[in-house]
This record gives C-alpha cells, structure tokens and sequence, in this order.
C-alpha cells in the first residue's frame, strides 16, 4: 500500500504459482489467530509479532482515508470527515510505511546475495515492452543463464502465461487496486518461485513510472524502459524513476521514423537527473541491439558472483 497515492491495502494482493496453480492471498495467516501479525521471508519461514491495537489500526485507518482528502495552496492535506489536518500524520506514516518495506528488502538483498542471485526490478510505464522483452530474453538466453520471473500486475494472469510459455518459471503477484510491488509481496513470491542459486530473478513491475521508485524490493539494480512512442521527455517529468535506475532501455527503435523521439535528447534528459545511468537502445521486436542487453546481463550475473567471493 502506498502512503503517497492512497492505493488499495495489501489484503488484494494475491501470489499465483504458474507451474503448480497454487494461488494464496497476502494477509495476515489464518494459522496465526485474530491477535497476530507476521511476514514471511524468502526461504518460506514465518515471523510472527503480536497485534498492537493502538499502532496498527491508526496505520490502516489512515491508509484508507488517505484518498479522501484534498491539498490547500500551502501544500498542507486535510483529511475530510472530520480528522483535521493530518499532513504531519501522513508524513509519519509514509515513513512508517517505507521503513518498513526496506527492512524487508534488505532481508530479501541479503537471500538473494547469499545464493548467489542477480535480483532486477523491471520498471516502465504500461505499454512500454517490459513482458515482450523478457519473452525475448527467456526465448534467446534459456539455454546460457537460468532466468525465473516474479511477474506484477493489478489483474489477470496474462503476462505471467506469456513468461511462462516462453519458457521461464514463473509466478504471478496481481495487487488488486495497489500500484506497485513491495518487498514482502517479492518475499512470497519467492517462496513459491524457489529460484536456483546462480539464477537471475527477473521481477516485473506494475506499470507505474511514479511508486515504484519509492519501493526498494531487495533487488540488485532497477531497470527502466522507456518506449520511444512515450516521448523523450519523460525523465525529466518522471524524475525520481530515473534517478533510481541503474540501466535506462530505449525500446521499440523500430518505430523512430514514425513517431517524434529525439534519441539523443531522451539519454542527455536521463543523464541530467541520473549522471551514472547506462543507456541502451534496442527492440524486442526486431532484435535489434539486443546483444547490447545481453552482455550486460551477463557482467551483472558475473559480478553477483565476484562480489560474493570478494
């Protein structure tokens, strides 16, 4: 859930495992009894804590009423219904929020680098080509690197069909109303992908260019797609993605002579709010300089490997 955008709590987060069919709900564990709260990590354990009336409900009360207010001219938020002005409030629970998410991603950082896992979080707005890419990638690199798939949307099971047909494990987190991935959704993802060590999990994000920036979900690097037919301004409007990424992908090269997209323009826009950021040109459809990314998926997985050693 999403302190910023006020999106849909996490109990409409569903985990579907693509290869067994099994399909559980995120939430609290029915196991666990009505004053229990827990996660669960990577390697399937369960960590339980007791249910703090006072703590907890004010953080779901918020989360809910979050969307119902509005901004005055100062940049203050008032919650209607009575609450009052709560911007301090929602700042806290943004902090709260975020907080906690990075305490799991580092616990989802720390099993991946123990199995030796490149971990990437896939990012772009709808539309851009992330599932179409990675099909290209499973179908061309299979046979050299083992690839497993957390595969993001609000609904439907269709992108991660399509991953898994191309030839990829994978597993299906669908968020219900919320508008991106966190990390204990990974976590369960996890539990039910059970990637190898030495593998590369490739996490495909809800199409969202704004909160999935915020969320860190354990991974080694973010990677952004930008169409071409979005415009090269974008990193310049959408700041904080880019400025999070470590790789910016150009796709869908093969419609620069019809549409208005000044390559150039677009890797000096990311370069202004993201100096260190690597960009790439290609299209998934065509081909054409996929063999770009490849090669820097194969010098991320062999660093993985290097660093562990190191």
């Amino acid at each position: 859930m999403c302190g910023h955008c006020g999106c849909g709590s996490e109990a409409d987060t569903t985990v579907l495992n693509l290869e067994t069919g099994k399909k559980t709900t995120m939430g609290r564990d029915p196991h666990e009894g009505a004053q229990a709260h827990g996660h669960v990590h990577p390697d399937g354990t369960r960590h339980s804590h007791p249910h703090e009336h006072g703590h907890d409900h004010r953080d779901e009360h918020d989360r809910e009423n979050l969307h119902h207010g509005h901004a005055r001219a100062d940049g203050t938020s008032h919650l209607q219904g009575g609450h009052g002005m709560l911007s301090a409030e929602v700042v806290a629970l943004e902090t709260r929020i975020l907080a906690k998410n990075d305490a799991l991603a580092q616990k989802n950082r720390a099993w991946f680098k123990g199995r030796e896992i490149l971990a990437l979080n896939l990012v772009s707005s709808p539309g851009a080509g992330k599932t179409s890419l990675l099909e290209r990638t499973i179908r061309d690199l299979s046979h050299e690197l083992r690839l497993f798939v957390i595969e993001g949307d609000q609904a439907t099971a269709y992108d991660g069909e399509r991953i898994r047909a191309a030839g990829a494990p994978a597993v299906q987190v669908n968020t219900g109303s919320g508008c991106h991935l966190e990390a204990d959704m990974i976590a369960r993802g996890l539990q039910e992908l059970r990637p190898s060590a030495g593998s590369i999990v490739m996490i495909e994000n809800v199409g969202n260019l704004v909160c999935p920036a915020l969320f860190d979900l354990g991974e080694g690097a973010k990677v952004v797609i930008l169409s071409v037919a979005e415009g090269d301004d974008k990193p310049l409007k959408y700041p904080h993605m880019f400025r999070a990424a470590d790789l910016m992908i150009l796709n869908k090269i093969d419609l620069l002579p019809q549409v208005d997209f000044d390559v150039s323009r677009a890797i000096a826009n990311a370069a202004q709010v993201n100096p260190a950021i690597t960009a790439l040109q290609l299209s998934a459809r065509t081909g054409e300089g996929l063999a770009g990314w490849y090669a820097w998926l194969r010098r991320e997985a062999a660093a993985v490997g290097d660093a562990v050693f190191s």
